[in-house]
C-alpha cells in the first residue's frame, strides 16, 4: 500500500438508523461522490420500500449503484464487486476518498474484502432445493439451513431464498457448514478502507424501524407494491415490505397485521446486520446522535 493511498470511507449499520444522512453530509465535506451496496436500492422499480435516497438527497451528492437497473434484471454480488472496483479506480482518479454506504453486509464484504471462494457446486443440488422451495416454501429451508449450519442460519439474510439456497448447496455438496469457507483472506484493493459504524441502544433502533414503515406506508407504498404485483416471483420482491403487503393483497392477512410484520421483520433484519457488522474489528463505532464534526475529526486522523 502506497504511504498516502486512496481511501474508501464505509458506512455501515442497521436499517434506518441514519446512513444515508451521515453520508451525505461526508460526501459534501470530502467534496466526493457515493457509491450504494445496498443490494435492494439497487431497483429502479422498488423507491419508498427500499428507502432509497429522495431526490432531493440524490440532488445533494453524486449518487451510484441506486436504482440503476430494472427489477427483473439479475444483478450478482460478483458482478457487484467487478462493476464497483471499476468504478472507484476512476471515481479515486479525481477524489482522494469516496464514501461507500450500504447495510449490505456481503456486498460492503465484496468491495473491501472480496468474495470468499466456495467449493464447486452441483447443480442438481440446486435444482432440487428450488423444486423445494417452490413445493414446500422458505421456512423448511430455513430449518434445514438452522439444522445444519446454525452460524450461517444467524448471519446471513435468512428472508433472501437465493441466499439460503447457496448456503445449503454448499452444505450438501461439500459436507461441510457453508460459515466454514467464509474465512478467506482479504483481497489486496489498491485503496484503504475507513469503516465508520453507526449504532444505538436497541429500542432506539426499533422504534426508528417502527416510525420509518409507518412512513413509508404514508408515503404509498401499498401503491408501490401494488404496481409490482405481475414480478412478484421475482427474488427481489422477496423483500420486507414487499412480501407482507402481497400477502394483504392476496386477502391472507389484514393491513394492519402485515404493517406489524413489516416492522416485526424489519426489526429481525436490523438485528441481522448489527451481528455481521460487529464481527468485523476495524469498524469504528458511533452512537447514531454524534455530532458530524467528531465524525469528521476521527477520520481526518484516520487520512493523516
Amino acid at each position: 500500500m502506497v504511504s498516502n493511498p486512496p481511501i474508501l470511507i464505509s458506512i455501515v449499520g442497521p436499517t434506518a438508523i441514519g446512513k444515508t444522512a451521515l453520508s451525505i453530509k461526508l460526501a459534501k465535506h470530502f467534496n466526493t461522490e457515493i457509491i450504494s451496496a445496498d443490494s435492494r436500492q439497487f431497483y429502479s422499480d422498488m423507491q419508498i420500500g427500499t428507502a432509497a435516497p429522495t431526490p432531493e438527497e440524490l440532488a445533494a451528492a453524486k449518487h451510484h449503484f441506486i436504482k440503476h437497473i430494472p427489477v427483473d434484471t439479475y444483478y450478482s454480488v460478483g458482478t457487484f464487486e467487478k462493476d464497483a472496483i471499476a468504478l472507484l479506480k476512476t471515481l479515486h482518479a479525481n477524489h482522494r476518498v469516496v464514501i461507500m454506504v450500504g447495510g449490505s453486509g456481503l456486498y460492503v464484504n465484496a468491495v473491501t474484502k472480496g468474495l470468499d471462494k466456495l467449493p464447486k457446486l452441483d447443480p442438481a443440488v440446486r435444482d432440487t432445493l428450488n423444486s423445494r422451495l417452490l413445493a414446500n416454501g422458505l421456512e423448511a429451508l430455513q430449518l434445514e439451513l438452522k439444522a445444519l449450519d446454525p452460524k450461517a442460519f444467524n448471519t446471513i439474510a435468512i428472508d433472501n431464498p437465493q441466499r439460503v439456497i447457496r448456503a445449503l448447496e454448499v452444505c450438501i455438496t461439500s459436507g461441510k457448514p457453508y460459515s466454514s469457507f467464509l474465512k478467506a483472506t482479504t483481497k489486496a484493493r489498491d485503496f484503504k478502507t475507513i469503516t465508520i459504524g453507526l449504532t444505538a441502544p436497541r429500542e432506539v433502533i426499533y422504534e426508528r424501524i417502527n416510525k420509518r414503515v409507518d412512513l413509508m406506508i404514508a408515503e404509498g407504498l401499498l401503491d408501490e407494491v401494488k404496481s409490482l404485483q405481475q414480478k412478484r416471483h421475482l427474488n427481489a420482491l422477496n423483500t420486507v415490505g414487499y412480501k407482507e403487503l402481497f400477502k394483504y393483497l392476496d386477502g391472507e392477512w389484514t393491513l394492519e397485521f402485515a404493517i406489524s410484520e413489516i416492522k416485526k421483520n424489519t426489526r429481525r433484519f436490523a438485528k441481522r446486520q448489527l451481528t455481521w457488522f460487529k464481527k468485523s474489528e476495524d469498524t469504528i463505532w458511533f452512537d447514531y446522535e454524534t455530532d458530524i464534526t467528531d465524525i469528521i475529526a476521527v477520520i481526518t486522523r484516520q487520512l493523516s
